[in-house]
This record gives structure tokens, C-alpha cells and sequence, in this order.
């Protein structure tokens, strides 16, 4: 371990806005964050923002040009690049003095980390000694990574100014990937939601994605995955390409925020449990994959297994939580994200939004079906755009107007795709619908199904422009949030230095609830879910998702058990929950048996 190291848990990407700015806020302490690189407009607006703030030179990129989108990621992410690396450097100028960011960074790291160890020994020193210890802590400061996030299935095809389509290498993901490929950034592109295998080979076109002579790689993957067989599939697609996947990000299917991309029962325990068992196995067969794709292409090959890292994140609450999972399942990193919602020096959240989750109950934190993907939804009740969306149909306008068109993708009416959150499909889909010859009860039940999908595109970059006191586009003001429902187990708004302390124990932040342990309450949502799922089944229950469920519950079951087994460890009330979703789950799922 370097003795400087950074710390052992990141921000991962939240939305659109809440984490666009994360790395101005917290990279200079040593913590990396993600950010989501999709909204290139978004982008545009903050670098605008920050270039005046900093009395820097701003070049607009008009969308007529093609490479519009590439160029204004690239922009923003070298401005990232730059304004932190200017931080690091102000901070080796600062003198140890409380209120300074330098004493900041070595007081929120973990108590047991060599440099902390050195900075508290420099506390007691004096004179020459005190001097030399300063400028070795000064010399040892570490940045965070400043990480982007491309959801791999936001890729749609777009369109010259004549609406001709542009070549495929210009589609959303693509030009994305492009975008942080020509950046100065020496960091990692996470790829969430599953795999895109134009965007994966697209990869190969730049080669800071290969390893230099030395095995150094510029640009890293890092794989967010829901179990082991997809990271092994995946990351053997990657490594026929010569492409290292540098780090796992395992991450639970319901225990999160934004999208929920539940497994087939698969709980996070058995999972992280599997790539313990088998990560050497892995790593060599993706080094020995890697290293012949290398050689097929030419290319320098690794002398030496290159650091393959293994990461979680979901619902993680206490610093018992934080530490079991590094040291059982020997994590890398683990990571927070929710929680931070509550920090304002961290994440970009507006003040109404920020005081309604502050004092938000539990039954406000809900998985909807808000989103055009199709895919489960974290959602907030409160939110000003789900206050936003029942009055455009209390005023019989339903769904949103559609400028930016990320998550269009439907053709039922149109021959481009439009989006399902549109009012041009819901008023279409809702005339349809009416003209039908449904029952009026299914009929309406269906109204309202189309009627819950909402604009993610405006909503969840809104907080971003609303916190920095800039204009949305089109006053489209209303605030899209997706916190996991785990942030029900905390109240208020934290600083910086208290949410790192109660990671690491030196504080407790949560709220009186009684909050299960993180495990437990996945399993509880889990249940609820599969509950819920087979509720909705019943009526049309077909021979696939018969057996669909039926593994669903197998999978709970296997989980019960795996969770059984570690009684010593998750403590008696732990076992008594288990007891109780067991036979809840037994209750629910009689009528997949009969």
C-alpha cells in the first residue's frame, strides 16, 4: 500500500447532476467520485460556469457541428482535470492550520493509514523535524479519481441537420466514450446497465486504453456488474480485444439508487462471496485472454497480471458495514452514494430538494416505473417533478415535452424513435388506449401506467443549474431524484468531515430508525419485489415466468442459507429477521408452487 493512499470508499455516479461537480468538491481530499458523461448540454453549462468562476477562456460548441457532444465532454472533463490539479497544488502551499484543506485531508483520513500515522506524529514534533514531516505529508497528496459513468444503453442514433443519421460512431455512447478518450484525464470510464458490444469494441480505436512498454494504462474500464457469470462474460469480451477491465464494480440490483436492475434472486452476499472464492481464477484467465489479444494486435502485452480490483456498493450504512465488506470479501473500495445526497460540500443537490430529503420518511423513498427505459425506478415522492407530472394530468396535458431525447426509443408511432415519458406518446398512446376496447377499469389501470413515465433528462441535471443559480433550459425547473432506500435511515444535512467520520466510526449520523443490516434489508426488498412481481403474474401467468420465479425464489432461498451460515457474524437480531422473511416469503410464494 502506498502510504498515501486514498481512501477506501468512493462517491459512485448519482443522476445526471448530483455528481457532476463531485470531483471540484471532494478530489482534492484524496476521494474519488464518478460523474455521468451522457448530458453533454449539462456539461456545457458548468464549464461555462466554472470557466467564469475561474476567470478562464469558454469556447461554446454549437450542436449544428456533429462532434458537438465529444467536444463538450472533453472540455468539461480538462477543466475537472485542470481546476483540481490547480487545488493540489494550493494545498502544498498551505501551512498546517485548522480551517485549511490541508489539515482536512489528513484528519478525514482512516485513523490506521500511514499517513495518518505521519501527520498525527507530526503533531507532536517541533522545529527541523516538524518542517521535514510537513513537506513529506505535502509531497504524498493524492487526488481522487475524477471517474465518468456511460449508461450503455443510452445510445441512440442521431441525426444530421437534414435528419439524415449520423454514423454510428456519433451515437450517444459512442461519442461519450470519445469524448473521455481525448480528455487529459488519467482515470477510469465506469460502463453500467449491461453490456453494448459496439460501444465495448469502440474502445479499441484509442490507445490510451492499451498498456504503454511499462504496462501502464491511461484510460481504464471499470465493469459495474450484478454477479460473477456477467462480469466473466463481459470481461472475456473485453480482454479478446487486448481491453483490461481494471476493476468490478459489483453493485446491489435493488439496494441502490436511480435505475433498479434486480438479479433472478441473486442477493449481495452469495455474490461477493463467488468472486471471493474465484477471483485468481479471474484474473488469470482474463490476463491470459488480454495478453493474446494484445499479441494478435501488435500491441505491448503485460510482463506481470495487471491490478484487477473488486469493488461493491449498495445500501451501506455503518462502519461495521464498511469494514466487514472490505476485510471478508477483501474489497478494494466500497462504495457510498446515496447518503451523500445529504452533503452539500459533496454533491449538487438544491436546497428545496436538499430540505425535503432531509426530513423525508421512509414510505417517501419508492420503486417506480418513472422511467422510459422500462427498467424499475428509485424514485421520490416529494420530488417537485412528481409533483410536476400529476398536474400536467390533473390538467390533462400528460407527459413531458422532449428536447434532449436521450431515452428515446420507441417506434409504436413514429418512425424515429420518440419517448415513452413524451407528450407526443402519451397523448398517442392514451387515444389509443381509450378507443380500445378494454374494459374501462384495465383501461384506466393502463392510462395511468403510461402516465407514470417521467423526463429523467431534465429532471435529474435540474439540481446541478438550480444549486449554481443557473437557468434550466426551457424552465424546466422540476427536480428528478432516485436516492436508494437507504437513505430513509438518515435525517438532516451533514458536512464533508462528518459523513467521512461516521464511514469510518468516528462518528454515528444515522437517523432512530431501526435499520436492519445491510444484507438483511436487501433481502427484505428482494421479497418485496419478487411479492410484488408475482401479484402482478397471476392473471397471466405463463409457463417462462413460472419458471422465472420459480429461480427467483430458489436464489432467496440459497441467500437465506448463505446468511444463516454467518449467524456469529450478523448477530442475533439478524436471525430473527431472517426467520421472518423466510416465512413471508414461504407465505408469498405458495401460489408459484401450486
Amino acid at each position: 500500500m502506498h502510504p498515501f493512499a486514498p481512501h477506501t470508499f468512493h462517491i459512485p455516479v448519482m443522476g445526471l447532476g448530483f455528481t457532476v461537480d463531485t470531483p471540484l468538491k471532494v478530489a482534492r481530499f484524496g476521494i474519488s467520485s464518478v460523474l455521468s458523461i451522457v448530458e453533454d448540454e449539462l456539461l456545457e453549462k458548468m464549464c461555462a460556469f466554472y470557466c467564469q468562476n475561474e476567470g478562464i477562456p469558454f469556447e461554446a460548441h454549437s450542436s449544428k457541428d456533429p462532434d458537438s457532444r465529444e467536444k463538450r465532454i472533453t472540455a468539461y472533463l480538462n477543466l475537472l482535470d485542470m481546476l483540481v490539479k490547480k487545488q493540489i497544488g494550493i494545498m502544498r502551499q498551505e501551512p498546517f492550520e485548522t480551517g485549511r484543506d490541508i489539515v482536512k485531508y489528513f484528519e478525514m483520513l482512516p485513523d490506521y493509514f500511514p499517513a495518518k500515522k505521519l501527520y498525527l506524529a507530526m503533531l507532536e514534533t517541533d522545529g527541523f523535524e516538524k518542517a521535514q514531516l510537513q513537506q513529506q505529508l505535502k509531497d504524498g497528496l493524492i487526488a481522487g479519481d475524477i471517474d465518468v459513468n456511460i449508461m450503455t444503453k443510452v445510445d441512440k442514433v442521431n441525426y444530421h441537420q437534414d435528419g439524415t443519421p449520423l454514423p454510428s460512431e456519433y451515437s450517444d455512447a459512442l461519442a461519450a466514450l470519445r469524448g473521455f478518450a481525448k480528455s487529459n484525464l488519467t482515470s477510469s470510464v465506469v460502463f453500467s446497465a449491461g453490456m453494448n458490444p459496439r460501444l465495448y469494441s469502440y474502445c479499441e480505436q484509442f490507445e490510451d486504453f492499451f498498456p504503454t512498454e511499462d504496462g501502464l494504462l491511461t484510460k481504464k474500464i471499470i465493469l459495474k456488474v450484478s454477479d460473477f457469470r456477467s462480469a466473466l462474460i463481459q470481461g472475456k469480451f473485453l480482454a479478446k480485444k487486448g481491453i483490461w477491465v481494471s476493476e468490478f464494480r459489483i453493485e446491489s440490483g435493488l439496494n441502490c439508487g436511480g435505475h433498479a436492475f434486480a438479479t433472478e434472486g441473486l442477493l449481495l452476499g452469495p455474490i461477493l462471496e463467488e468472486f471471493k472464492a474465484k477471483r485468481n481464477e479471474l484474473l488469470e484467465e482474463l490476463f491470459l485472454l488480454c495478453n493474446q489479444g494484445l499479441k494478435a494486435k501488435g500491441k505491448p502485452m503485460f510482463n506481470e497480471k495487471p491490478p484487477m480490483k473488486i469493488t461493491a456498493q449498495g445500501g451501506l450504512g455503518t462502519y461495521e458495514e464498511n469494514r466487514f465488506l472490505l476485510s471478508y470479501y477483501r474489497l478494494d473500495s466500497v462504495g457510498w452514494g446515496s447518503p451523500f445526497l445529504l452533503v452539500p460540500e459533496a454533491t449538487s443537490v438544491d436546497e428545496e430538494t436538499l430540505q425535503q430529503l432531509a426530513r423525508a420518511r421512509q414510505e417517501d423513498y419508492y420503486l417506480s416505473h418513472a422511467s422510459p427505459l422500462g427498467v424499475p425506478f428509485n424514485n421520490f415522492r416529494k420530488s417537485s417533478s412528481e409533483v410536476q407530472r400529476k398536474m400536467r394530468i390533473d390538467k390533462n396535458r400528460p407527459g413531458s415535452p422532449c428536447y434532449k431525447k436521450f431515452l428515446s426509443s420507441n417506434t409504436e408511432f413514429t418512425d424515429k424513435p420518440i419517448c415513452t415519458a413524451s407528450r407526443q406518446y402519451q397523448n398517442l398512446k392514451i387515444k389509443q388506449l381509450r378507443d380500445s376496447d378494454l374494459s374501462n377499469e384495465i383501461k384506466a389501470e393502463e392510462i395511468r401506467k403510461v402516465a407514470e413515465k417521467d423526463c429523467l433528462c431534465e429532471g435529474l441535471g435540474a439540481p446541478a443549474l438550480l444549486k449554481n443559480n443557473l437557468s434550466p433550459a426551457h424552465n424546466l425547473k422540476a427536480v428528478t431524484i432516485c436516492p436508494g432506500p437507504n437513505l430513509a435511515f438518515f435525517s438532516g444535512t451533514f458536512s464533508l468531515k462528518e459523513m467521512v467520520s461516521h464511514i469510518y466510526g468516528r462518528a454515528n449520523v444515522l437517523n432512530q430508525l431501526n435499520r436492519p443490516h445491510v444484507f438483511i434489508n436487501e433481502l427484505k426488498i428482494y421479497i418485496e419485489y419478487f411479492k410484488n412481481d408475482m401479484e402482478d403474474s397471476l392473471d397471466s401467468m405463463t409457463a417462462k415466468k413460472e419458471k422465472y420465479l420459480k429461480l427467483f425464489k430458489e436464489n432467496l432461498e440459497k441467500g437465506i442459507v448463505y446468511y444463516r451460515s454467518m449467524a456469529a457474524i450478523l448477530g442475533v437480531e439478524s436471525m430473527v429477521l431472517l426467520d421472518a422473511l423466510q416465512a413471508e416469503l414461504n407465505e408469498t410464494s405458495v401460489a408459484v408452487e401450486q
